[in-house]
């Protein structure tokens, strides 16, 4: 028998999946039922309503996403670890499950600004804003609030694009962008 910790693992996580692939509005209790093995009422016990388990996907999808990115672009300066996002992000576009950023999706299938489902959505850019700002800021770019927002900006852009396109050479093009931001920001920069 499962415990209470595994099987809203295994919830969250089927959740996770359904929503990813196929949008919140279109992915049913139904089917999460089916594809969790968890009884609809074992579901509401743990939470009330689908908003409050999307919200708790997505809350466990940010975890995962923001440790790979870190975990992903650990290695050298800042500047390196800067420059390692967009092969990172490419890595990440030729995989065969990529559907974009589930935050974005899930913020443009919300209307209600103040859904917890958009909090998360927003708490998600807060923290990936943050990592870059922090990164920016220990290069020694004065202006690391605004270059951490061009940095989102092209993280973003680039990931809508190759979800549009199909193109995982968005991030590459992106990383040429970040390149030269980082160049025209950088202290050192010749005068």
């Amino acid at each position: 028998m499962e415990n209470g910790t595994a099987i809203q693992t295994k919830l969250l996580m089927s959740t996770e999946r359904l929503i990813y692939a196929g949008g919140i509005n279109a992915t049913g209790m139904d089917a999460i039922v089916r594809e969790s093995g968890v009884a609809r009422k074992n579901i509401y016990r743990l939470y009330p309503t689908k908003e409050l388990l999307v919200a708790a996907a997505l809350g466990n999808r940010d975890q995962r996403w923001m440790q790979w990115l870190v975990e992903g672009t650990s290695n050298g300066d800042p500047a390196h670890r800067l420059r390692a996002i967009f092969p990172l992000l490419r890595s990440w576009f030729d995989s065969t499950d990529f559907r974009g950023c589930a935050f974005i999706n899930a913020a443009g299938e919300i209307g209600d600004p103040q859904s917890a489902i958009r909090a998360v959505t927003a708490l998600h850019k807060r923290r990936l804003l943050k990592y870059l700002e922090d990164l920016i800021r220990a290069c020694g770019i004065a202006e690391y609030k605004e270059v951490a927002w061009q940095f989102l900006v092209l993280i973003d852009g680039a990931t809508a694009v190759a979800m549009v396109t199909g193109q995982a050479g968005a991030a590459d093009c992106a990383g040429r962008a970040a390149e030269l931001l980082l160049r025209a920001s950088s202290p050192e920069k010749e005068q």
